[in-house]
């Protein structure tokens, strides 16, 4: 599980270097295969390859008439980027999805249980001062399956 909040410097080629503590069970569990690829909230999703292939074997079997279906699976599986973690523990983030994230050179990498979310630093400052802005949550408006959580 990958959890936490990293403060990371993209270097002059786009390479971030992945927090020292998340190394080695990278090079365990997907032998430092991940996959990149983009997030509708405009930062991108990095995929141990394991995880990434159960995703994306369930985007590609939703039926392709409906539009949002297709709209997912051109997203997210067109978007995927195969990425290999080198020896000093850095990836590549190929310049594509460098744009559209709109990474500068401080981002921010965000466990996320099975997945990590990479932001440009600025916007994850304002998003999450936004997100807290937004007051506490009403219980009308949760999902059921978050009226059933228990913190």
């Amino acid at each position: 599980m990958f959890r936490g909040v990293s403060v990371l410097s993209l270097d002059a080629k786009g390479r971030i270097a992945m927090p020292t503590r998340y190394r080695q069970p990278l090079m365990e569990g997907c032998e430092a295969r991940l996959v990149v690829t983009v997030d509708p909230d405009d930062c991108l999703l990095i995929y141990p390859e394991p995880e990434w292939q159960e995703i994306e074997t369930k985007v590609m079997r939703l039926p392709t008439l409906h539009p949002q279906n297709r709209r997912l699976q051109r997203v997210l599986v067109g978007h995927a980027t195969e990425c290999e973690m080198d020896g000093q523990g850095r990836i590549l983030i190929p310049p594509p999805l460098r744009t559209f994230a709109k990474l500068e050179k401080r981002v921010v990498l965000i466990g996320q249980g099975n997945k990590f979310e990479l932001w440009d630093e600025q916007r994850w400052n304002d998003g999450c001062q936004e997100w807290m802005n937004q007051g506490p949550l009403d219980a009308d408006s949760l999902t059921p399956e978050l009226q059933q959580l228990s913190l």
